[in-house]
């Protein structure tokens, strides 16, 4: 399937591991000219030879650098047609209340206010051009809240919101927001959270119908087909990719 990403510009945050990487490495696959971010100067630019891609240093706790991110990547490779939000989930812990101010803070600003930035510098060009794509990365935690994960359960959920009500305004401009949500995918945070690989292997094998655990080039070919021309009206949506393991309806 031709999913007309030849030529377009994309760029996806938190890229130089797990998720985000997938993703990009998909959109690259797809002929995409994908530009990637991430804090690390010397995990990003590993990355972007890698995969093909072109490396950027962004730190999502700074708001204010979102502006300077699109404008580089704009003028390296040009309008940014697809945009992937993707960042890494706050600290976790056993008690809800157990989190400090600054704690809510940092995880609102890494998880609400940042990808937020991104999205009204990019979407404005985009509704221009008549053609645009923002797939923002979540978690099935938006569905079924989990008992450790309080701050990413609280603004994962304020972020999906806000994309559902962006996506009704720009319906009409050739623009989809959607959002992807990961279950129990092998990535480096899965493992720590389950305390090792065996651990989380062997969770997923009782709890996930699927009787695995997810890869992440699974995740990454949902997020791609969001990403792509053939999904012009799939928008508004939250799409689980969890092997089944979500209850809800």
């Amino acid at each position: 399937m031709d999913l007309g990403l030849d030529g377009r510009v994309a760029l996806v945050t938190g890229a130089s591991k797990g998720l985000g990487r997938g993703i990009a490495a998909a959109l690259a696959g797809e002929g995409a000219r994908v530009a990637i971010s991430s804090r690390s100067r010397e995990r990003i630019e590993a990355a972007a030879a890698e995969i093909g891609a072109r490396g950027y240093v962004y730190d999502s706790t700074d708001v204010d650098a979102a502006p300077g991110l699109l404008a580089a990547v704009e003028a390296d490779l040009g309008p940014v047609d697809v945009l992937v939000t993707n960042t890494g989930g706050p600290p976790g812990g056993p008690d809800p209340l157990g989190f400090t101010r600054e704690q809510w803070e940092v995880a609102y600003r890494t998880l609400v206010l940042a990808p937020m930035a991104l999205v009204e510098r990019a979407v404005p060009g985009m509704r221009e051009r008549g053609f645009g794509r923002v797939v923002g990365v979540s978690s099935s935690a938006v569905r079924e809240p989990i008992s450790v994960l309080m701050l990413s359960n609280s603004h994962r959920s304020a972020l999906l919101a806000a994309f559902k009500t962006l996506a009704r305004d720009v319906a009409g401009d050739g623009v989809t927001v959607n959002s992807v949500l990961p279950g129990r995918i092998a990535t480096d945070r899965i493992v720590q959270m389950a305390g090792s690989r065996e651990a989380a292997e062997a969770a997923a094998l009782e709890q996930v119908p699927a009787g695995r655990l997810g890869t992440v080039e699974e995740f990454a070919a949902m997020a791609c087909f969001l990403c792509s021309e053939r999904a012009s009206y799939v928008t508004g949506t939250a799409i689980l990719v969890d092997g089944g393991l979500t209850q809800a309806v």
